[in-house]
């Protein structure tokens, strides 16, 4: 742990009486030890007492949580995270609000964690309260929701298995999105309204350009090209657009919507893990989305890819938010109850870096994941 002090708390949900927060204090009841001292925070203390009472109907055998009245002031902020080793932060959208979340944890050592995905924050994040972390041995983390937890796990296991087996590093690593049933909550969308009255879109476009921005060691070199023709080039120039391709063990494929911050957190990970030696010093990671057809798959690269032009203009980002839910707001639990992702993606092992792989001489092994489970074949 970051202080010797003992704490009031092991854990504290930041934004409990949220739509995300509620979940995650449900959770907490219903899954981690009874042991666990906690809290639910936020600004309402009414509305925290009313999350309290139903907590208790989910598991009679735990202790109520604390309740901890907050508002996101430095005074407030500073209270709160030095009462607990752990905070969970789901106060979004982060770019608005949480900023002086991360800083207090950062400046008081308390560990942190939250479910943005927003990458341009993120990188602000980076850049403003890494070096405060280290010195106060916080431990920030964000990131562990749909984006960008299962590609980062997934990664690691693969990496961690290819370790394990051939003992060698990774090279390039194909990931897809090859199932997805789940519809955004009203904070999600919010946070994907509000982005660009934030940030530029060549800001928004600069985070999300899977450039190792977020790394904290420099990016591997890039892998050799061999001399193109003029036809192979417009081959890939016709690929793009169309945005369609096929991948070894993973099939029709389009570029993932959400590849942008899942990207920058797997290549920050590459880098904290030994410096990228863990991965491999020549390690990739690129991610998709399954496609059933080739015209399917392009309608709907087409669509995202025209959904996100159009969010540049104010006018469509101000009727969006008229017409989708709002934060705070989200699907049904019925309907949430039947959310499923799978993910699917495919490890090269690096047999030039040396191990097993690449003393046999044989050609390098490719390694398939499913889930995060990191099953594979070879």
């Amino acid at each position: 742990m970051s202080s010797h002090t003992p704490k009031e708390y092991d854990l504290v949900v930041l934004g409990a009486t949220g739509y995300t927060g509620k979940y995650v204090a449900e959770y907490v009841t219903s899954h981690l030890p009874t042991t666990l001292k906690w809290a639910v925070a936020g600004r309402s203390e009414t509305k925290l007492s009313s999350l309290v009472d139903e907590l208790r109907t989910l598991n009679p055998d735990r202790m109520a949580p604390g309740i901890e009245v907050a508002n996101l002031s430095p005074d407030d902020l500073d209270n709160l995270v030095r009462k607990t080793y752990i905070l969970i932060n789901t106060v979004g959208p982060y770019h608005l609000y949480s900023s002086p979340v991360v800083e207090a944890c950062a400046q008081n050592g308390t560990h942190y964690l939250d479910v943005t995905g927003e990458a341009p924050w993120v990188l602000d994040m980076i850049q403003k309260h890494h070096s405060t972390a280290q010195s106060s041995s916080a431990i920030i983390i964000p990131e562990i929701g749909i984006e960008s937890a299962p590609s980062d796990l997934l990664t690691w296991s693969l990496a961690t298995l290819i370790r394990q087996k051939c003992g060698t590093g990774i090279t390039s690593t194909n990931a897809t999105v090859y199932e997805m049933n789940s519809r955004p909550s009203g904070g999600t969308l919010a946070t994907i309204l509000t982005t660009f009255d934030s940030y530029s879109p060549r800001q928004v476009a600069s985070a999300n350009s899977g450039r190792w921005a977020s790394s904290p060691v420099p990016p591997p070199p890039p892998p050799s090209k061999s001399s193109s023709s003029y036809v192979s080039s417009l081959a890939r120039i016709f690929r793009r657009i169309i945005g369609v391709r096929t991948l070894p063990h993973l099939g029709l494929v389009i570029p993932s919507p959400g590849a942008g911050p899942n990207v920058n957190i797997v290549q920050r990970s590459w880098g904290l893990q030994d410096r990228g030696a863990y991965y491999g010093p020549r390690f990739s990671y690129h991610e998709y989305a399954s496609v059933r057809n080739r015209l399917v798959g392009w309608l709907v690269h087409t669509a995202i890819m025209l959904g996100a032009l159009s969010l540049v203009f104010p006018p469509v980002r101000w009727l969006a938010k008229k017409l989708v839910f709002a934060p705070g707001q989200g699907v049904s639990r019925e309907d949430a109850a039947r959310d499923r992702m799978e993910f699917w993606a495919v490890a090269t092992a690096d047999e030039g870096e040396g191990g097993r792989a690449g003393r046999s001489g044989s050609p390098g092994r490719r390694l398939r994941g499913f889930g995060s489970r990191g099953g594979c074949i070879t």
